[in-house]
């Protein structure tokens, strides 16, 4: 299928854009490769460090007989559901590596904080930036520089996208990530978030609503919406670098250790056939497009549009919001997964799933099949899914037609013509909105603005019944160089119970909404923040906004000369103090401090 041409000339846009700093990054990653092996460049007490701890006949492989020695890098850790799978992952990959004369090695572990427990708590205010940790992390992992090849286990937030930024600092090393899959089924998430919209309302009390949620996130693995986590593995699969058809697969069973065993196979097949398929070579312009299709064509998170500009960075490409909303109109959705409908990842892996959905874009032009991925037959291999064989092996199979209209539908029979995700721009600087959950009726919403400095004073004035009308919540100093901007997804179930009640409700704000932004329209991540002279600062109680997601404009119906004329609100000292103090959130002074913009990225290393 030819490439539709939108998709083409943004592709060629980015790499125009891109080629200095990819040029450069490129020949640092063929200048590492090209290097001897660690065991054989360094001094001989660096190589008797490094292999220390190995049995004596790891030792003997990596180091006589030059055997490849793979990194694990991992998230485990047995607090949160989705990170505790991979307990037993590095036993499974070491013995898989030994059974092909390869060793392998737990090169570090990285921080894995969870959303869900730290939202609307100070915490929370260290998840964005714990993405650049976990990178850092990853590269302190990879700096002892003994290693062949790497695999990542990590699945949720900011746990992959900062896994990808730190390998891709060692783009040099063939890599694979490995997931661990989402919980079975609990309690539905409209059930849940029913109760959590009652809770707002009094009418159930904590007993109530710790029962839904326990009986939502019940079990080890990934929260089961359609969130950032599982936005993520839509991702990985769409620019090739997971075992074709991984992403959602339940943990703890067959099929699961099936793929995590292939996963070292497939990484050692990399070194081995001296196919040279670094992960620094195979994220080029068209993967990182290849991710944005996938993403638009499903719904994902709108975290997604901080993290890929991110990650686009650290592999020496440059991308932004007007390349998300230029293929935003042209790439139609075709999943309707929670919040985006009423089905969980479990249903969307059964109808079809990452596979068919890779599947339609590739066929309707809107995805590069002439890509690199880490299995030799590229990315058509992952338009089908796995499953076990006679005697424990894998084979894959054609995925077929949608087992469920209701859940994926083919690119010719789309349930919208363009993407998920929105583009706003105005005198409130630019913005993003995630359409796909919002009913059309509320595509435009104008009405006399609420300002806050802080969520909770949303939530105070929700309590005393002071939002019963049409109005749009503006909640600013939520940037980056703020605190930190955190997700403000705490605020969806009273702005949904004042929905409900008929009013015409909007959020605008410089922070962040979840991947689990539902039906409320959400003008988020607007740039340049407050903190930083951004014109929210500007705006003030009653003025008439409106945010209109069908003409892409976010706008104060202000008149120009008294726009013009007003002076920023200055961030309330006692609010910037707070931000600054416990929680850890000293150690984040420096990364406020010099965080990008969120449309940069939001990076810290920069």
């Amino acid at each position: 299928m030819k490439l539709h041409p939108v998709v083409a000339a943004v592709t060629g846009r980015i790499r125009h854009r891109s080629a200095p700093g990819r040029a450069q990054y490129l020949q640092h990653i063929e200048a590492a490769a090209a290097r001897d092996r660690g065991a054989d460049r360094m001094g001989c007490a660096n190589v008797a460090h490094a292999f220390a701890a190995l049995p004596a006949n790891d030792k003997f492989r990596v180091v006589a007989e030059k055997a490849p020695n793979v990194a694990i890098v991992t998230s485990y850790n047995d607090m949160l559901s989705a990170h505790a799978p991979f307990a037993g992952f590095p036993d499974v990959i070491k013995d898989e590596a030994r059974r092909h004369g390869a060793t392998a090695q737990v090169a570090g572990g990285v921080p894995a904080m969870c959303d869900g427990v730290t939202q609307g708590t100070a915490g929370m205010e260290l998840s964005l930036f714990s993405r650049d940790v976990i990178a850092m992390a990853t590269a302190v992992s990879l700096s002892h520089d003994v290693f062949d090849a790497a695999l990542m286990l990590g699945i949720c937030d900011k746990i992959v996208p900062g896994l990808l930024i730190g390998a891709l600092h060692f783009g040099h090393l063939p890599t694979v990530f490995v997931p661990g899959g989402p919980m079975p089924s609990g309690l539905s998430n409209s059930e849940k978030a029913r109760v959590r919209e009652q809770a707002a309302q009094g009418l159930v009390g904590r007993e109530a609503l710790l029962d839904a949620e326990s009986r939502a996130y019940h079990s080890p693995g990934t929260c089961t919406f359609y969130g950032t986590a599982n936005s993520n593995q839509m991702l990985m699969e769409a620019m090739g670098l997971h075992v074709p058809g991984t992403a959602f697969v339940n943990p703890g069973n067959a099929l699961r250790e099936a793929l995590t065993r292939e996963a070292v196979r497939t990484v050692l097949g990399i070194t081995r056939a001296r196919r040279f398929v670094p992960i620094g070579r195979l994220v080029d312009e068209r993967a990182i497009v290849n991710a944005m299709a996938a993403l638009l064509a499903t719904g994902g998170s709108t975290n997604h549009l901080i993290h890929w500009v991110a990650v686009a960075r650290a592999a020496g490409i440059r991308i932004d919001w007007d390349d998300f909303a230029e293929l935003s109109a042209v790439v139609p959705l075709l999943s309707r997964v929670y919040p985006n409908g009423t089905a969980d990842v479990n249903q969307f892996q059964a109808a079809g799933g990452p596979g068919f959905v890779i599947r339609e874009l590739l066929d309707a032009g809107l995805m590069h099949e002439d890509v690199l991925a880490v299995r030799e037959a590229g990315l058509r291999e992952y338009t089908r899914e796995p499953e076990l064989a006679e005697a424990g092996g894998l084979r894959w199979r054609d995925i077929g037609p949608s087992r469920d209209t209701d859940v994926v539908r083919p690119a010719t029979d789309p349930f919208g013509p363009t993407g998920g995700l929105k583009l706003l721009t105005g005198n409130l600087g630019r913005s993003v909105i995630k359409v796909s959950a919002v009913p059309q009726d509320r595509y435009v919403i104008e009405a006399p603005a609420r300002v806050f400095d802080a969520q909770d004073d949303l939530q105070r004035a929700f309590n005393a019944g002071e939002l019963e009308r049409d109005v749009i919540c503006v909640v600013r100093w939520q940037g980056p160089q703020a605190n930190g901007m955190p997700e403000l997804h705490k605020l969806t179930p009273p702005l949904a119970v004042l929905q409900g009640r008929g009013f015409k409700v909007a959020l605008v704000t410089d922070g962040r909404m979840s991947g689990a932004s539902g039906k409320v329209p959400a003008a988020i991540h607007v740039s340049p923040e407050a903190a930083a002279g951004g014109p929210l600062a500007r705006l003030r109680d009653g003025d008439t906004v409106r945010l209109d997601a069908v003409a892409g404009t976010l706008q104060a119906l202000v008149g120009d000369a008294e726009w013009s004329a007003r002076e920023n609100t200055a961030m309330p000292e006692q609010l910037k103090a707070s931000n600054a103090i416990g929680m850890g959130r000293e150690l984040f002074t420096s990364f406020r401090r010099h965080a990008l913009a969120a449309e940069e990225g939001a990076c810290t290393w920069l």
